[in-house]
């Protein structure tokens, strides 16, 4: 129809990576990922397309999740907006997320960290399937305030993304000021990284 807006095109890198991490997991457990680990609000067709499954089978795994979060007791909730959802902090949970926060980085900043985290060490294009192309910015705000490292793949075109060691020291001490008695552990010096250019590091994905 005239005046629709056509949905993107997810990355064929998206479905299949996601597809392949959550093969095992339950459709609603599959669209919760895709939703925190994209970042944004998507479309039905695009929540299908990233994770392998028919139009109507995602709206009914969209309501199941849905009503999943109305009966828990969490600070997250399933937001529709118009044909988009998101997975969204409730209402009025702003001031305390930046309060505990020990850092000045951006949302989608801090979900690409944690994706990271979770990983351990991730491929930048890797990484870029799981995130979309904002994780380049994402990742230079993380350089920047140097929470992750970046070195060259030895075989290939891409780096490879770590965890820094300002970024055991700064989370691991906000860790023990937020649960006591909780023994914090020091991890494995990180290899140094390669210094490479921006234009270098944006072509190697």
């Amino acid at each position: 129809m005239a005046g629709d807006t056509q949905e993107p095109i997810p990355a064929e890198g998206d479905t299949i990576a996601l597809q392949r991490a959550g093969s095992n997991l339950s459709l609603p457990a599959r669209l919760e990922a895709i939703l925190y680990l994209k970042g944004r609000a998507l479309t039905q067709g695009e929540l299908a397309e990233i994770a392998g499954a028919s139009r109507d089978e995602v709206e009914m795994g969209l309501i199941t999740l849905m009503a999943d979060y109305a009966h828990r007791d969490t600070a997250l909730e399933i937001r529709q907006e118009g044909k988009r959802y998101s997975l969204q902090l409730r209402d009025g949970l702003g001031d305390l997320v930046q309060n505990l926060l020990p850092v000045d980085l951006s949302t989608a900043a801090l979900r690409t960290l944690a994706t990271i985290a979770i990983k351990k060490r991730i491929l930048q294009s890797d990484l870029v399937d799981l995130r979309g192309s904002g994780a380049y910015d994402h990742i230079k705000e993380l350089l920047a305030q140097n929470f992750i490292e970046r070195k060259r793949q030895s075989e290939g075109r891409s780096f490879w993304l770590s965890l820094s060691e300002k970024f055991h020291r700064t989370f691991s001490v906000k860790t023990d000021e937020l649960v006591a008695q909780r023994k914090a552990v020091k991890p494995a010096p990180a290899s140094p990284a390669v210094e490479v250019s921006d234009e270098e590091w944006e072509q190697a994905a």
